[in-house]
This record gives structure tokens, sequence and C-alpha cells, in this order.
């Protein structure tokens, strides 16, 4: 049985007593970290420097930080309400100020999108790797300790506890240990919000050396809560839906698209002539492939579980069983509710749910028969950051090697899709993005840094559409990328194109795809959204109803700030017209209701001025 401790001190001096000061400690991606047990281990080693500690992880959490005075007085009381009591990991602040002792050591292998940018030492330190290969790293680096958060549970007077949210490499290094390849001490801290998952990750106390567990060390879980869904990320997410078999397989990955897809999914379910009509509007060039509901179901097999699956589930289109289980994941994260809804589910329904080392979600091999019958007309979808118009996709990195997220399952969904018969890899990216002083656009002729090579092109979306790249030549897949980019760049790309002699001199894009603007998606959306079908929160929200009316109108201020004129106007604009009744809720949140100063009453003004746009659009 394991040590049971209630002082992480006291676990840390056990740990060191056992296994050495040259400590190679491998945390659980997320949401699974260990953190008081972390933290003791970085106090540890802080004070003695003969200690050598090495951390191998991704995806540290951190509390959002704001970075103006709307931003602060917006979203400190949403920090308060939903990171209050979450402990901060001690070696996030010191990594970010270059301030790590040199004993101490972070290495990780995803990073939560953008903000490790211009860290030299997490930039320094971070291994580009597949998801399936961290835990060979791992192994390779000596790995002694591995803390993870855990759920415990009692059965027949004998505990056990759960892996719960982190199972992925987890189970693998387990595995590893079994056979004889691996020697580590299993820690685990005791979480009363972690829910109880079943399967593989339920493992006996004996697999444990020491556990931490009491009130002093429970906190509550890291809940992000769930982003708006733009016109954007639905139009997306809508494309998406429409390329989703009956009967099928199911991946989605992290971020708003995956929330997109899920109600596109639902709204195609239960509202199917609304969701045809909605299509026509949206893309009247090209119908979707798949438009009807689900009779036979969906089955999940996915790397991450958000609660977009919970919503398939309700909605009765998970339902396709593989050996009992409609929904294999590898790890999750996600808001309050997600982690309660799990908590909530009875005996029956969190069976059918269950939680798989990564190198089960994302490879084929290993039982390869059994999971090529299961994985039937799969579709793997995931968000890139940018494409080339020869099809490649740019999704961890720039192109001077500065790290944005990570190359995580994606590269592994991909080679499935080729993989498996009649399994499709669907990278999704918004066509253009807002930088000073305009828009960009996200499709290029060409970059320098690559995630996706062109030889695994196959299905790649943004809001104007899909285009589908797999098994054609250059120019075949040249001209489909143009038709899915934003029409205030196609002519540019395509004369880059032709210049560089990937496109015949005399290629005409089609009249149908010279519509893609913003202005055209509005539109297609807009009845949609104004009958409730597509809610910029359809999972429920964390957000209160005022915060809700805050946040598109802090976003068009945020956009507007690209634009000196467009930010005088709306200053003119707020100053000129005055509030409206309902906005004295806003302004009460964000402090503004009785300006102080100058500053606050240019804040006010602005506000207003996009409360009053927001209500219009």
């Amino acid at each position: 049985m394991p040590k049971i401790f209630s002082d992480p001190d006291a676990i840390v001096e056990d740990i060191i007593r056992d296994v050495g000061p040259n400590l190679v400690v491998g945390l659980p991606l997320g949401l699974g970290k260990a953190n008081h047990i972390v933290n003791a281990l970085y106090a540890r080693a802080a004070a003695d420097r003969s200690i050598k500690l090495t951390f191998l992880s991704a995806l540290t959490l951190e509390k959002p930080k704001p970075a103006n005075l709307l931003e602060r007085r917006f979203i400190a009381p949403v920090i308060d309400r939903l990171f209050g009591g979450y402990p901060d990991l001690a070696y996030a602040e010191p990594l970010r100020k270059g301030t790590l002792p040199e004993n101490i050591r972070v290495v990780e292998f995803f990073f939560l999108a953008g903000r490790w940018l211009h860290v030299p030492a997490a930039q320094q330190n971070y291994i580009s790797a597949n998801y399936t290969h961290a835990a060979s790293y791992l192994l390779a680096a000596g790995l002694n300790v591995v803390p993870q958060l855990v759920a415990k549970r009692v059965v027949n007077g004998l505990t056990r506890y759960s892996l719960s949210c982190n199972t992925d490499t987890t189970l693998d290094v387990l595995q590893a240990r079994k056979e004889g390849r691996a020697a580590f001490r299993l820690i685990g801290q005791v979480n009363s919000e972690l829910p109880f998952m079943p399967g593989e990750g339920d493992l006996p106390a004996d697999d444990f050396s020491a556990v931490l567990d009491g009130p002093a060390t429970d906190f509550p879980l890291f809940a992000p809560p769930a982003e708006p869904i733009t016109d954007n990320k639905y139009a997306i997410g809508l494309h998406a839906a429409g390329l989703v078999r009956d009967g099928g397989t199911l991946q989605i990955g992290i971020g708003q698209i995956g929330d997109a897809l899920a109600q596109g999914l639902i709204v195609r379910h239960r509202e199917n002539t609304q969701f045809c009509n909605l299509m026509a509007r949206l893309s009247p060039a090209a119908p979707p492939r798949e438009q009807g509901a689900f009779v036979k179901g969906l089955y999940g097999v996915s790397e991450m579980i958000t609660e977009a699956f919970i919503g398939l589930i309700d909605a009765g289109i998970l339902t396709r069983e593989v050996d009992g289980v409609i929904l294999h994941g590898a790890f999750f994260l996600g808001p309050k509710s997600f982690y309660r809804a799990l908590r909530e589910m009875t005996t029956e329904q969190i069976a059918r749910i269950q939680m798989k080392a990564v190198s089960f979600t994302n490879e084929i091999y290993g039982d390869q028969d059994a999971k090529r019958a299961a994985r039937i007309d799969a579709r793997f979808v995931n968000s890139t950051m940018m494409a080339t118009l020869l099809g490649a996709a740019v999704s961890d990195a720039l192109e001077d090697g500065q790290v944005v997220s990570g190359v995580g399952g994606q590269y592994n969904f991909v080679a499935q899709a080729f993989a498996l018969a009649s399994a499709r890899s669907i990278l999704a990216l918004e066509a253009t993005r807002q930088a000073r002083p305009r828009a960009q656009s996200n499709i290029r002729f060409a970059y320098g840094h690559e995630t996706i090579p062109r030889h695994l092109r196959d299905i790649i979306i943004t809001e104007y559409g899909v285009a589908d790249l797999r098994g054609k030549s250059d120019s075949d897949v040249i001209a489909a990328m143009l038709q899915v980019t934003d029409s205030r760049f196609q002519d540019e790309l395509a004369r880059m194109a032709k210049d560089a002699g990937k496109l015949p001199k005399q290629f005409q894009l089609a009249s149908a795809y010279r519509e893609n603007v913003p202005e055209r998606i509005a539109a297609a959306l807009k009845p949609a959204r104004n009958a409730g079908l597509l809610p910029s929160f359809p999972f429920g929200t964390d957000f209160t109803d005022v915060e809700q009316r805050l946040i598109p109108a802090l976003r068009r201020l945020q956009e507007a700030q690209h634009s000196p004129p467009r930010l005088a106007a709306m200053l003119w604009q707020g100053m000129r017209n005055g509030m409206k009744p309902d906005d004295a809720e806003c302004l009460a949140r964000l402090g503004l209701d009785r300006p102080q100063h100058f500053s606050e009453r240019a804040y006010r003004a602005l506000i207003i001025a996009a409360l009053a746009q927001s209500r219009t659009a």
C-alpha cells in the first residue's frame, strides 16, 4: 500500500530519500498536474542547489492575465470566481521571467497557445514531438517520478485511484514499467472535484508509492470558461458538419471550432430542414456531402474530450458503440459544468466513456484489426493557424522558430486519416486574421515553417468553404485553396502562383467564389442566429448575463484598437449618443458608471459605442 501524506513537503522528502537528488519528473499534460507536489519539489530544489530537478511536461495551465484597464476590470472578478483557490504552479513565473534556478529545468512538448512566445527559456527547452512519442522521450530522459492528480474511491473496503483526466502518457509509461523498461515512482494527489473515470486508468492503491490526501491540499480544478463562438468559427464548424458521415467516427481538436462543429451536428440532427437551408445560404456553390440526421450514430475517439462531446451524447448523436463504449479519450479539460456533468453521470452512463492511453486514441498500431473495424468513416477535425496554396499546414510555430503551441496529436490524426479506409483529415482555419493595421490572409503562397507537409494534404476548411485536396495535382490544389480564400487576397495569391509556374496563365476563379467576404458569412448565418440555432455558448457558460453582453462589445473595441480612425469614431459616437438604459449594468460591471477622470470617461464612451454596435450587428 502507498504511504499516505497530508503535507506536500513531507511527501517530497520521502521522494528524495527514495529516488535521490537527481529528479526527472514527468508531469501530466494540462489538468492532471499535482500542483502542491510540484510546488513543493520546486521549493525544495530552489532551497538546495545540490538537487537537480527536471520537469518534463506539456500545457502548463495559468490563470488569465489582463493586459489593460478594461481587461483587468472585466476579467478580475471572473478569475476570482472561476480560479479562486487554484494554486499557481511555482515554476511558471520564474520561467517566464528567466529567473529559474540553474539546477531546475522545465521542458515541454506543448504550450498553451501563444503564452510562451518570446520567452527564451521556454522556447529553448521545447521538444517538438508527436503526442504519441512523448512517453518514449520521458523514458529516455530517465523518468523517475510521476506526480499526478487523481480521484479516489473506496470499493469493498479497498481504496482505488483513478487517473481520471490524464490517462494519456501515464498509462503508456506504466506499461513500460510493467514490462521492466522503466523504474519510477507514481505519486498521487487526491482531488475531490476530479471525476472518477472507469477503465484502464482505474488503478489499485498499490500501483502508487505515495499519495497526498487531505483537505489542505484539495483545490478547485482549473476550469477555463467556454469562449463565445464567432460567425467565422460557426461557418467553419458547419462546413465540417457537412462532411461527417452517419455511422462514422469523430475526433475533435481543441477550441471554438470543435464547439461549433458539435453544434452544427446537433442542428443537422434535430433541425434538419433548417440545417439544409442554412448550408444553402452559406455555401450555395457547393452543397454539403452529408446532410441527413444521425440514424446509426457516431463513435468518438479523441485525444481530448471536451464539453462538446457531452453535448453530442445528450443530443443522441454519439451512440455507436465499440465494445460497449461510445467515446474513448486520453485527456480532458473544460469548464466547471463539464467536470460536474462527468461526476454526476450514472454508473451506466460513465461506463460508456473510457479513458485510454494516447497510444490507443492517436495510433492504429496495437490491436490494429480491431481499431480498423471500429474507426470506420473517420473524420479527424483539427485547427491550424495558416495554410499554403499547395496545401501544407502551419499549426505549431512561426517561421522564425518561435513555438506557438505544439504539434501535439495533429500529425498523428493526419497519418491515421491516410492509414484508415474512408477516413479524412480535416484541418480548419479562419481565412484571415487582424494584424496592424489591416487584415492579413492566413492562406499564404508559401511559408517558412510547416507542421503538416503538402504530401499529406487532405481537406482544408475556412469559413468560405471546403477545399478537398487529396490526390489532386498542384494546380488543382491551388485552385481549390483560392476558392476558400478571402476575396481581398485571391488575385494577389493567384498572380504569385502564375508567376511561379504553378497555375496556368489563363486561370480565372469562378464568379461563385468571388464573394468571399465577412459580410456574406454574417448574412448567411443571421437567420439561424436569430432563431436560436447558433447560440454564442451552445453548451452553457460560466459568464453572467452582463458579462455575455460585454464580451462582443469588448471584442469590437479590441478590433478597433488596430485602426485609430475607427477608434476615434467610436469615441465620438459614445460621447455624442450617450448610454441606453440597459447599458448601466455593463458600465457598473466595469466600474465605469461613475467615471473619476478623463481616461475613465473615454473608456465609458468607447464601451457605450461598442455596446450599441453589438446590438445592431
